[in-house]
């Protein structure tokens, strides 16, 4: 990905909210040749990032869907909407993405969900069906289970600690990421990109933009509690889940074990599972292999029907 971020398609937006302006940016698609019975315009796709990212993690997704209008807000408490107040549970954040649908003027969406974005896709399809028209869940959205004596922010690793740390110039961030083990094999200008953009404050007291307090309520809310399971279960759009083979510091232990993932597949025989080779939990977007095949998935033809026949623990081979 060579600064799809900076192309003259990409636009940054800022829309009202309860309590102040979110932000972020889109790409508006170029149409691309479709059969004769679709639109030419592009087809809009709305993004939803991590809990610690920024929209720029979907660059790479944007450029590997030259023919969508790919829509990608910085959540509350992150990023460039990062002073806006709490609080920040994710039915909030899910009334926030309606909130940018409205203030861009549209009405459905495909809803793609990256990591801690993937419970608020959900959430979204719960509450406000008709703006959803199908759910991507990648490596994210399906319910983690709370480990005994485990603090749940320290699954994320270097990702949370990194907000407690000033650095004195981009270099020194971007140096950081350079380091991350998730892009030991993957890095790319893009990557440079997205740290940059994600630093706040004045030189030598630089510090990663997502609020403390943000991460600390959003952490709690993703093990199925608080009517979270429900709400998935209800879910009537078509939904596929991408899951990446491995985990947040490219270590073999996934964020989602297989054999969870057949378990909600159990109880939810409409989710169609994409195992997604050769990425982890960053790189399945922020990669140009992993958002090509993040892509494929949105693309593909027969996504408006639901895979309710399908066996459990098999994965669709598109």
């Amino acid at each position: 990905m060579s600064g799809a971020a900076e192309s003259a398609d990409y636009r940054a937006f800022q829309v009202a909210v309860s309590g102040g302006q979110l932000f972020g940016g889109q790409w508006r698609g170029r149409p691309v040749s479709r059969p004769p019975a679709e639109s030419g315009r592009p087809v809009a796709v709305l993004t939803i990032h991590g809990i610690t990212a920024s929209h720029r993690s979907f660059s790479w997704l944007a450029t590997a869907l030259p023919g969508h209008r790919v829509i990608a807000p910085d959540l509350r408490g992150r990023a460039r909407s990062n002073s806006l107040p709490g609080p920040y549970a994710l039915r909030a954040q899910a009334d926030d993405m309606v909130a940018v649908l409205d203030g861009l003027g549209v009405e459905r969406v495909i809803v793609v969900g990256h990591s801690m974005g993937a419970f608020v896709a959900v959430w979204l399809a719960h509450r406000f069906p008709d703006r959803v028209d199908s759910l991507v869940l990648v490596d994210g959205g399906l319910p983690i289970a709370r480990q005994p004596g485990v603090e749940p922010i320290s699954m994320l690793g270097p990702a949370a600690a990194r907000l407690s740390t000033t650095f004195a110039n981009s270099a020194d961030y971007t140096e950081f990421w350079r380091r991350h083990p998730a892009f030991a094999d993957d890095w790319s200008p893009g990557v440079a990109d997205f740290a940059r953009y994600d630093l706040d404050g004045a030189p030598f007291a630089l510090r990663p933009s997502t609020r403390l307090e943000a991460v600390g309520e959003n952490v709690l809310q993703l093990d199925g509690a608080d009517g979270y399971a429900e709400a998935l279960a209800s879910v009537t759009a078509p939904i596929d889940f991408l899951r990446a083979p491995r985990g947040l510091l490219n270590e073999p232990a996934a964020l989602y074990d297989p054999s969870v993932v057949a378990a909600v597949r159990e109880r939810l025989p409409a989710l169609r599972v994409h195992e997604i080779d050769d990425v982890n939990h960053y790189t399945i977007v922020m990669s140009a292999h992993g958002a090509e095949r993040v892509a494929s998935v949105i693309t593909a033809p027969d996504r408006t029907e639901p895979a309710r026949t399908a066996p459990v623990g098999t994965a669709p081979s598109h």
